[in-house]
């Protein structure tokens, strides 16, 4: 997870990336010769982690999207979640379901999208909040009664952080740098043998790839940014 002093970093390298900087380095000052030891690690590593840009966005739009959870949960009582439990966000399971671009790719869409909803308040999924939206639930379900008001927005989706890119469409899904949909879930209040926090647990998966972590534990969690 992202913190304290970490996180204006953290915005302050996203918006030089968004600017067209190709990557950025975090690099301590307390060590005589960290800078130079960073350039070269960058330089020589082949993992997708040497791709400075790459891991920046994630960290900083996992951060954000954690805080705007917090937000929503303030305004509402509980963190974004199926109104019909075990339908989307309750049934991704961060334990088990490490695809998200073939295997588990539905699962990850439709839990993206509960989330997307509920931050943007863009309901109809066409990248605008507007009186449309005062009809739907945030599991893209018709509501009986409509909102008396639009629904509150609480983190505003870049359109590369959403499927199709480009920034038009109807959106299928809130993606990460690596294009995959971001993971989010509520399963562990669903159950509490499924998921890792009884809260909710946010993640960008790097796609499928060799873990790094020799076992125990040899898991594809060990190469997620995650909020366990």
């Amino acid at each position: 997870t992202v913190s304290g002093g970490m996180i204006l970093k953290l915005e302050a390298a996203k918006r030089a990336l968004e600017g067209g900087v190709k990557g950025v380095h975090i690099v301590g000052g307390t060590e005589s010769g960290a800078l130079l030891a960073a350039m070269r690690a960058a330089h020589s590593s082949s993992s997708y982690d040497a791709i400075p840009g790459t891991r920046i966005l994630r960290d900083t739009h996992s951060a954000a999207m954690s805080a705007a959870c917090e937000s929503y949960k303030a305004d509402n009582a509980v963190y974004p979640r199926d109104p019909t439990a075990n339908t989307a966000t309750d049934a991704l399971n961060a334990r088990t379901m490490l695809d998200p671009a073939t295997t588990d790719a539905a699962r990850y869409r439709a839990a993206s999208l509960v989330l997307y909803r509920a931050l943007s308040g863009d309901r109809n999924l066409d990248r605008a909040v507007t009186d449309a939206d005062k009809n739907f639930n945030i599991d893209g379900t018709a509501l009986s009664q409509p909102l008396t008001q639009l629904p509150q927005s609480y983190f505003a989706f870049k359109p590369n952080m959403l499927s199709p890119s480009g920034g038009s469409g109807t959106v299928t899904a809130t993606t990460d740098p690596f294009g995959n949909a971001y993971g989010y879930s509520t399963a562990n209040q669903y159950d509490p043998n499924t998921g890792y926090n009884p809260t909710f647990d946010l993640w960008s998966t790097a796609a499928v790839a060799p873990s790094p972590t020799p076992a125990p534990p040899a898991t594809q969690q060990d190469l997620w940014i995650k909020n366990w």
